[in-house]
């Protein structure tokens, strides 16, 4: 373990130089993919039509050793549209573990956060994860996500809107869907889009569904769909949804939120929460 007790601490940026540097440290901990290069990195920190990431890093001179940063995003709750943060990538260097860089740019980033009008944060935290964010840094754990195969697509939605879900207007889902990382599916279907993302298993693809029917149709189908959210307007039984053991499952997905300020719940209602794996970043 490195000691850097003068490590500084500083807002997180988009500077070709800066991704580069998270794009580097990303890969040596958690092994090169697609959606840590330096082009998927600008596009998730830079492009947002929500803004620019709320983040902050730990450097040891022109050494990188921790990165956490939150997405911009803007969700309707109870049909009002309020601003907040999708918790991201977090990462230490090894070099530089055990000395708390992870609870204390998180703090700074939720205090940044608040200020800029921010009314909550959220996440989807792994098994290692979760304790932190819940124990030290006040995230209530909603619930573990849905993960499993259906064998039929929904048509339509059954149920009015939840009281809470991400908001996705053209031009945000215009951005989602040019994640250079992935490759999307579309399939308008009577009113409920169904938008469909290559998975970490062979032949299956996870799936998503909007109201707004806003793309054009398009890209692979897929043969089986792996759904991962919560979903109040489908009834998944209905669809012959087979939960996926956990082996199989890319984490446990445990559903986290943190109240920043106003007009933000204390806290969500899983019962009355939708999100799926557009919302977040399984995909």
């Amino acid at each position: 373990m490195t000691t850097a007790p003068n490590l500084q601490i500083r807002a997180s940026g988009v500077t070709p130089e800066q991704l580069t540097a998270y794009s580097a440290l990303l890969g040596k901990v958690f092994g090169d993919a697609p959606k840590f290069t330096p082009q998927a990195l600008a596009w998730r920190y830079r492009d947002n039509p929500d803004g620019l990431v709320v983040g902050f890093d730990a450097w040891d001179g022109e050494r990188l050793a921790a990165h956490y940063v939150t997405c911009p995003t803007t969700a309707r709750i109870g049909g009002a549209a309020v601003r907040g943060l999708l918790s991201l990538n977090t990462v230490t260097d090894p070099d530089y573990g055990g000395q708390g860089l992870f609870t204390r740019l998180a703090q700074a980033t939720y205090e940044a956060g608040a200020a800029a009008g921010h009314g909550f944060v959220m996440g989807v935290a792994n098994a290692n994860s979760t304790p932190g964010f819940v124990k030290k840094l006040d995230f209530q754990l909603v619930t573990p996500l849905e993960a499993g195969v259906i064998l039929r697509r929904p048509r339509r939605f059954e149920a009015a809107n939840p009281e809470f879900r991400i908001d996705w207007t053209p031009r945000r889902l215009a951005w989602r869907l040019a994640n250079p990382a992935s490759a999307y599916g579309v399939r308008d279907r009577d009113g409920l889009t169904v938008i469909s993302a290559p998975t970490h298993l062979p032949l299956v693809r996870c799936v998503g569904f909007v109201s707004e029917g806003l793309t054009e149709p398009g890209g692979a189908a897929g043969l089986a769909s792996l759904f991962i959210g919560l979903e109040p307007r489908v009834n998944l039984a209905a669809l012959g949804f087979l939960r996926l053991p956990r082996r199989l499952r890319p984490s446990p997905l445990n559903l986290i939120y943190r109240r920043l300020g106003d007009p933000a719940p204390a806290s969500l209602d899983s019962a009355r929460t939708a999100i799926g794996f557009l919302d977040f970043d399984p995909y």
